[in-house]
């Protein structure tokens, strides 16, 4: 990925005041998988070639939810459930993803049916 692929990173986002209250639904295909703190982070190629960060829960949340290490890899199809930046940048915190019909719950209690 180059720098001109790269989203822009979001200034701190401790809580969810940054994201946009609506959830949305993200089809795509992951092109990177990043397991380091502070937070789990894929990058996915949306449908219409847009690259958007995806933040899953911290390490130990992304854990809970059963999502580790070689449960994704690049080329995976993703779904990702989640909140967006308010500031528009390519960037969303997954309250769910779904790989290969599987689901992992990073925040469980935020996940709202549609």
């Amino acid at each position: 990925m180059t720098s001109r692929d790269a989203p822009l990173p979001a200034a701190a986002h401790h809580g969810w005041s940054w994201a946009e209250e609506q959830q949305t639904e993200l089809k795509g295909i992951i092109k990177t998988v990043s397991m380091a703190p502070p937070h789990p982070t894929l990058h996915v190629t949306a449908a219409d070639g847009v690259l958007w960060q995806v933040d899953l829960g911290n390490p130990n949340q992304t854990a809970r939810s059963g999502f580790a290490e070689g449960s994704a890899k690049p080329g995976d199809a993703i779904v990702v459930l989640g909140n967006k930046a308010l500031d528009k940048s390519k960037w969303m915190k997954a309250v769910r993803i779904t790989v290969a019909g599987k689901q992992y719950d990073m925040y469980p209690e935020r996940i709202r049916s549609n």
